[in-house]
């Protein structure tokens, strides 16, 4: 709940970034000189970028959330088994060995998302973000070929 929270808040604030950042184009256009209506048209299209982006990732994270629930209600959520450093961060080891685990069922069976998705976590336990990242993405597009 509190990753809720978080982000909801961090995209509050970046839309009203995006809605100011905005309105300093639209008074650059307004300006009328050549170089200010350059300048207002370059500072609109970052608002538009941004936009796009806190769009596909809230996509993203509402699929990945959907397909957690599910796997969820099929009792097939990956158990946290992973040791921990006194600091409570995850034991390096301890997540190789797991992800090595995640690889061999993908690999195994690499069409079924569960696998890819629970691959995703085993990369975030590992600190592999960007792969993380793209084993989600493939989990989300084998669940929406599936359905």
């Amino acid at each position: 709940m509190r990753a809720k929270i978080s982000y909801a808040v961090t995209a509050a604030v970046l839309v009203v970034y995006f809605v100011l950042v905005g309105s300093r184009g639209v008074l650059l256009i307004e300006t009328g000189t050549p170089l200010t209506v350059v300048f207002g048209v370059v500072v609109l299209i970052l608002p538009v970028i941004g936009v796009w982006f806190l769009w596909k990732n809230t996509e993203f994270v509402r699929h990945a959330n959907r397909l957690a629930a599910e796997l969820d209600a099929e009792g097939g959520l990956p158990v946290d088994e992973l040791k921990r450093l006194p600091s409570g961060r995850i034991d390096r080891d301890s997540a190789d060995e797991v992800f090595a685990r995640r690889k061999a069922e993908t690999e195994a069976a690499p069409d079924d998302w569960r696998n890819w998705f629970r691959l995703a976590v085993a990369y975030h336990d590992a600190r592999d973000t960007p792969r993380a990242r793209k084993a989600m993405q493939r989990a989300i597009a084998l669940h929406k070929t599936s359905h």
